[in-house]
């Protein structure tokens, strides 16, 4: 009712000023000219008051909505009314810093591809273009590995066997739903992706598929390796995914066991958005299997939390030195080796002589679980300048994947040859 007022008295207000401007001009073309101009309008106004008076009348007739409209938007809203009158509208709106660096070039289904959204969660890499619930132009990779950290890999077109599966779809604005087409060889791919915490993979990305797609792209790729987001250098509580309730969870049973050994088991499937969630939760607690109901809720002010959430949070552990671990291997144990190792290196194999002694365990083959619960089976290659542990392995054909993970991550490692 607000708005009509106001905007009923502005046409009101704007209609008794043409219609001055018009008796103006038919009293000489000269006052009509110079009742364009505010402060000789009100002169011609003074001077010619009988011929102008009707159209003043108007104009003072439309201040009456417009007054009345004002003060009951000052009375229900007064933030908005403040905003109308401080011109801020006026403002060309400022846009929010991208999440992502995205820097591809090229074209899906021959129209320009420009992906705004880009993750690797679940093992399936998604680049995806418009904000709808159906993207306007979508690309999959589901990759046949599971990536911790780093990711190299190479595919040809020749490459035989198992390689990762490639979608691409696309909405036309006829349609309802999208059309996919996907293909698992006959393209070439290249992916050389850097960790870059907390949650990204950044590097070189480069895809050609066959003609028949007119689909090729190619440039500098940043994306998100989970669901979680980070504000201030903390977790945001405030998003609706999976891996946040994880977090909250996990968070919430470290603070009330009073301990950090928290593994959370696969968690139910939740419907997001939402404002709250009732699920069972598993988890590993101390080396014991526990099952807890919770109840989460999503506020305004914190973002997810679980109810009864009152315990205080950890002390800061402080991590204690590795270089002096190393010198506590007794003596004989040093020389036995160097005197002869044994003939299956499997029965003394661990993370620290593994970082000890890399050179020995060069180009055998590992398999290495994290503690996300991923894995990876390849042969190591050795251990870069970032302390990352390197595993590579190798596809049919010229393609490889290459894993670089760093110790803290490593809950299990096997040695699967002698």
């Amino acid at each position: 009712m607000d708005a009509l007022l106001i905007l009923g008295g502005l046409l009101l207000i704007l209609a008794g000023l043409v219609w001055l401007v018009v008796r103006a001009f038919g009293t000489s073309l000269l006052w009509g000219w110079a009742s364009l101009l505010p402060p000789l309008t009100l002169v011609y106004v003074l001077r010619h008051w009988r011929s102008a008076r009707q159209a003043v009348a108007l104009c003072g007739l439309g201040f009456i909505p417009l007054v009345v409209g004002l003060t009951l938007l000052a009375s229900q809203d007064s933030a908005r009314l403040e905003a109308i009158f401080s011109l801020q509208w006026l403002k060309p709106e400022l846009r929010a810093p991208a999440e992502l660096s995205i820097d591809l070039h090229g074209e899906l289904n021959g129209h320009p591809f420009a992906p705004q959204h880009a993750e690797l969660i679940d093992n399936v890499l998604s680049l995806r273009e418009g904000q709808d619930f159906f993207a306007r132009r979508e690309l999959l990779i589901r990759l046949r590995q599971p990536v911790t950290g780093a990711l190299r890999l190479d595919v040809l077109p020749g490459d035989e066997g198992p390689l990762p599966e490639v979608e691409v779809s696309w909405l036309q604005l006829e349609q309802d739903l999208p059309e996919a087409r996907r293909l698992s060889r006959g393209y070439t791919l290249h992916l050389d992706l850097q960790s870059l915490p907390p949650n990204k993979l950044a590097g070189d990305f480069h895809l050609v598929l066959p003609p028949q797609f007119k689909t090729t792209l190619s440039g500098k790729l940043e994306l998100f390796s989970n669901g979680l987001r980070y504000r201030d250098g903390k977790v945001d509580r405030q998003i609706d995914s999976a891996d946040t309730l994880a977090y909250v969870i996990e968070d919430y049973l470290q603070r009330r066991f009073a301990t950090r050994l928290v593994q959370l088991l696969d968690l139910p499937e939740v419907t997001l958005p939402a404002d709250s969630v009732e699920m069972q939760v598993e988890a590993r607690i101390d080396g014991q299997l526990q099952r807890l109901p919770l109840h989460l809720s999503k506020r305004e002010s914190r973002g997810w939390a679980v109810h009864g959430d009152h315990f205080a949070a950890l002390p800061e552990v402080a991590s204690a030195p590795v270089a002096s671990q190393a010198q506590d291997a007794p003596v004989n144990t040093v020389s036995r080796e160097r005197a002869g190792r044994p003939l299956d290196r499997r029965l003394r194999f661990s993370l620290d002589g593994l970082l000890r002694s890399p050179n020995r365990y060069q180009n055998l083959a590992m398999r290495v679980a994290t503690e996300r619960g991923n894995t990876a089976e390849g042969r190591f290659q050795g251990i870069d300048p970032d302390g990352r542990i390197v595993i590579r392995q190798r596809l049919s054909g010229a393609g490889e994947a290459s894993y670089s993970l760093r110790p803290e991550e490593v809950k299990r490692i096997e040695l699967l040859e002698p």
